[in-house]
């Protein structure tokens, strides 16, 4: 029987695509948030010297990367834990589709997730026959809620959640003894701040228990890994060693050498700081251009978009940019109709490019 998935919603925006690649001057590509500038080379270096993996790397992660895990949280997060309550992962999104898999959800079952989302959550739900539900309000959250997600900082929109919302989201779902995950793939690229964004894990959010409570992570965009597939997840350690349990009988093994790229990322802040101010300059650059050009930006406190708005359909205003030679994503992809995202993941000629175009399009 073939898996009632939904639509691939990427499919819908060719037409667009291609109605922007025929401008004189080309397209520009602002729907995808695939990282464009290089990868650190104290990172590929590390890659390259773990080249020779002749044996299988361990589904629980070398014990040098667990350690490298839990000495970021603190240093990066605030968060003390051990090497029991980290996992290494293929990049986020298998994680993010899979944990309802891992978890043994079914018919029956509810994840929630947020009202504006990226389409994982629900995927994952649809891959197992749970219920999804877009749902912000933890008081609307049905007794059949058997997994949370939230995501902050949010994508598409940057909304970022603060302790007291956190703590509220999971208050609600140990009520329902469900379990609550955060994606936090983002939490690096704060623009509201000098530090990183709040963590689930942060005891102001869970006190002294971490139980079936469980933060996802990414080195995709803070460290231009994006196709090294390196992520990790941390939280509850009876949860750790479940998730874990199931990995290694569908053998979900992180490769030695991205392992080892990943202890280099995680102790060198560096580059980190330094990617951070690179699309710090490209936002302000495309913001003030679409603000000028008549859009109001909504959130995007951090991350790597702008969730903008000229309050009119999505698909008029994808439609405009792509007139303009811009590919843009319609909010409708995440349960919005009004808004669209626009990445910051292109080169700054590319922004500056968009910028002047945006201003020839409002002239």
């Amino acid at each position: 029987m073939p898996l009632n998935l939904p639509d691939f919603p990427w499919d819908a925006l060719q037409p667009f695509a291609e109605r922007a690649r025929a401008h004189p001057d080309g397209l520009i590509d602002l729907s995808v948030g695939s990282p464009v500038d290089e990868t650190p080379p104290i990172i590929r270096e590390a890659l390259s010297a773990a080249g020779d993996a002749h044996g299988y790397p361990q589904t629980a992660g070398s014990p040098e990367l667990r350690a490298a895990i839990v000495e970021w949280f603190a240093r990066r997060r605030g968060v003390e834990l051990g090497p029991a309550n980290v996992l290494p992962t293929i990049g986020s999104k298998e994680f993010v589709t899979g944990l309802p898999l891992f978890l043994g959800l079914g018919p029956g079952d509810t994840v929630v997730h947020p009202r504006v989302a990226y389409p994982s959550y629900a995927l994952g739900a649809a891959v197992v026959g749970a219920t999804p539900l877009a749902e912000d309000d933890p008081a609307l959250w049905p007794d059949s809620t058997r997994l949370v997600w939230l995501n902050s900082p949010g994508n598409p929109d940057g909304r970022v959640l603060t302790t007291v919302e956190l703590r509220k989201a999971v208050a609600r779902a140990r009520d329902l003894d469900a379990v609550i995950a955060s994606d936090e793939c983002y939490a690096e690229l704060n623009w509201s701040a000098d530090h990183a964004t709040p963590s689930i894990l942060d005891a102001r959010v869970i006190g002294d228990s971490r139980r079936k409570t469980i933060a996802v992570c990414s080195l995709s965009k803070q460290s231009n890994l994006a196709g090294y597939r390196a992520g990790f997840v941390a939280g509850c350690s009876d949860l750790m060693d479940e998730i874990l349990g199931v990995r290694k009988h569908l053998g979900l093994m992180t490769p030695a050498p991205v392992q080892a790229a990943m202890i280099a990322a995680l102790a060198d802040e560096t580059h980190v700081d330094a990617q951070r101010e690179v699309y710090r300059a490209r936002r302000a650059v495309l913001r003030a251009a679409l603000e000028a050009s008549g859009y109001r930006i909504d959130h995007s406190e951090a991350g790597l978009y702008l969730w903008a708005t000229r309050k009119a359909p999505a698909w008029e205003t994808v439609a405009r940019l792509a007139d303009a030679g811009i590919l843009a994503v319609p909010g409708t992809f995440y349960g919005d109709e009004t808004h669209v995202r626009l990445a910051l993941t292109v080169t700054n000629a590319d922004i500056d490019r968009a910028a002047h175009r945006l201003e020839e399009a409002s002239s």
